[in-house]
């Protein structure tokens, strides 16, 4: 998979940004955030993927926010891991297109260091507390359903409380010391940053040739 370069790391840390970016200025197929979605639909095994599927086949999404945090970070542990079995599927296709690809990955730091050359990996991070007080700043409209369902619980605050709790678990130390000291070079995120600036640093880091 040579011709494919994978960036991973934090939310809000501009990750699916500079896929897009990159993917347009070396005319190459972006992969942004989520990718594997398409293969996430009624034909996809429940008994293999219980975790991608659990989203699919919800009928009350109460019962979504109402999970501990110990619940939803294994969730997530459980979704990064069925992803990467779809992305790598899906990269294969790609690659036969015969372009450079940009990727917003789920495929962990271990899988990366077996498929892919040190230098098309570029590891992005964003401070550990974005994630949790900026989560429905964006207009996602997932997001917007999931704050109104918060909205409507009996007792909101403590909803909110339980649910910011759950972000803190998949967005702690430890995750984000993992991917800081993975051997892949780093590029944090820093707000006086231009984005072309931060673009320039992403082609250099991921030494992307013309």
């Amino acid at each position: 998979m040579e011709d494919i370069y994978y960036i991973i790391g934090t939310a809000y840390a501009g990750k699916s940004t500079m896929v897009k970016l990159l993917a347009e200025k070396y005319d190459g197929i972006a992969c942004g955030e989520n990718y594997h979605d398409k293969l996430v639909d009624e034909r996809l095994d429940k008994d293999k993927f219980p975790c991608l599927c659990y989203t699919r086949d919800l009928q009350d999404w109460r019962e979504f926010i109402r999970r501990t945090p110990e619940e939803y970070a294994s969730w997530i542990e459980g979704v990064t891991k069925e992803c990467e079995i779809l992305e790598l599927q899906i990269l294969e296709e790609l690659k036969k297109q015969g372009r450079r690809i940009f990727v917003d990955t789920n495929i962990s730091i271990e899988t990366l260091k077996k498929i892919s050359d040190i230098d098309h990996v570029l590891v992005m991070l964003s401070d550990q507390m974005i994630s949790v007080n900026r989560f429905f700043e964006r207009p996602d409209r997932e997001k917007q359903f999931l704050y109104q369902l918060l909205m409507q619980e009996p007792d909101p605050d403590a909803a909110m409380a339980n649910f910011r709790e759950m972000l803190m678990r998949v967005n702690s130390k430890e995750v984000y010391d993992k991917f800081l000291y993975s051997g892949f070079r780093v590029l944090l995120r820093d707000d006086s940053r231009t984005v072309e600036e931060t673009l320039k640093i992403a082609e250099e880091m991921l030494r992307i040739k013309i």
